[in-house]
């Protein structure tokens, strides 16, 4: 989608850098918060400079954009009321000089290069974007080694972006060697009213060998190292995250006559979780949100072929399940299986001897969806059903309960 938001980065990986990295399984392991913004302060005062610096300029960052990015609080400052608010404005108020001259626009571009990096964990912010055609808001991470790489091969994780346009739809993406600019991957998210009319929380989830988008909790989308078809994946190094509201450029086009400034993109907090070894203690049960019953397996003496249900919580081996280092989920000495390596909806969730295949790699998100990681589904409960017996298959993630679990 972008082309290159890159260039000129004002602030570019000074001061102190805080990582979190452990390696451990490739599992969906979110622990703890290691890093927030919520934003409290008086109204009209700068974002806190421990937390935020700003990138400067007219340059078109790559993109042809129109806006001069500037450090005022007339385009970043708080409310008072808990939320960072990043302004675009109609205006020229120092003579800015853009790439095509005379500067029509000014905004604020928000970044934390200089003061926070991570590497894996869950990035997530709750926002109200603004609208209008021309108008390109983000939020998004690029690699802490873009000054000495270079950008694409820094790696760019593209959170949230939404062209005005598309009112609707916001989009995930990532971008690395041989997958820039518009040849980045990912793709879109849509609901039935426009993103700016509500707060809506935006997400990834990371880990060493995948990244997953979230919308209000909902899984949309998961990336892994075979979608680049090689040795592509340049995600296993700390990142930093930025916020900005560009005007104009290659993807979103100009304003028109329709759009109306100054836009506002309000965003309530930012909050970073970091990456654990192990999701939830070793070996326990795995429990359905929707029923508050466990995964089990129907026999203390199972065969291969054994069909996953949902069953009252007792303790005993049938539901006491380890998720291991290669991905595989195992109970009485065998792994939980998508039955004859499917991908398609309905393929049932079963129990078959360990044989290392992508039938048998799962993952557990902070959200709570099991995701088979070769479908990219998730383990659901069939037909929405909460009684002793029921039946577990694969199927497109949705966000209900009947495909939400938690360790216990």
């Amino acid at each position: 989608m972008r082309s290159l938001r890159v260039a000129a980065v004002a602030v570019l990986l000074a001061g102190t850098a805080v990582a979190v990295h452990a390696g451990g399984p490739a599992q969906a392991a979110i622990g703890g918060l290691t890093w927030s913004d919520e934003f409290d302060g008086a109204a009209g005062t700068a974002p806190n400079q421990s937390r935020w610096r700003y990138d400067i300029g007219g340059g078109g960052w790559g993109n042809n954009e129109l806006q001069y990015y500037t450090s005022s609080t007339s385009n970043a400052a708080l409310n008072g009321a808990g939320q960072l608010v990043i302004t675009a404005r109609r205006e020229n108020p120092a003579g800015y000089g853009c790439w095509y001259g005379s500067c029509q626009y000014t905004s604020a571009r928000l970044l934390t290069s200089a003061t926070f990096t991570q590497t894996y964990g869950r990035f997530e912010s709750r926002m109200k974007i603004p609208r209008g055609n021309g108008i390109w808001p983000a939020f998004w991470m690029l690699g802490n080694d873009l000054g000495s790489v270079g950008w694409p091969a820094s790696g760019e994780i593209d959170i949230m972006e939404n062209i005005g346009r598309e009112p609707n739809t916001v989009h995930g993406t990532i971008h690395g060697p041989g997958y820039s600019g518009a040849e980045g991957i990912g793709g879109g998210y849509t609901i039935g009213s426009p993103f700016a009319d509500a707060f809506h929380t935006f997400a990834v989830e990371w880990g060493p060998d995948f990244i997953a988008w979230f919308v209000d909790g909902v899984q949309y989308q998961r990336r892994t190292p075979a979608d680049l078809g090689g040795d592509r994946w340049v995600f296993n190094h700390p990142f930093f995250m930025i916020m900005n509201v560009a005007v104009g450029g290659n993807w979103p086009g100009s304003p028109d006559a329709s759009t109306s400034f100054p836009q506002q993109m309000v965003v309530d907090y930012v909050r970073v979780y970091g990456w654990t070894s192990d999701p939830g203690g070793g070996t326990g049960s795995i429990v359905g949100a929707g029923s508050n019953r466990c995964i089990d397996i129907p026999s203390a003496n199972p065969v291969d072929g054994a069909r996953l249900q949902l069953w009252d919580c007792n303790g005993t081996g049938a539901q006491r399940w380890t998720f291991n280092a290669d991905g595989s989920v195992t109970a009485l000495g065998k792994c939980m299986d998508v039955s004859g390596g499917s991908t398609a909806n309905g393929a049932a969730i079963q129990l078959w001897t360990c044989n290392g295949t992508g039938a048998q790699k799962f993952t557990l998100s902070g959200a709570g969806d099991l995701v088979n990681i070769q479908a990219n589904k998730c383990v659901d409960v069939a037909n929405v059903a909460t009684a002793n017996g029921s039946p577990l298959h694969l199927w497109e993630c949705t966000g209900a309960s009947n495909q939400k679990w938690r360790r216990a």
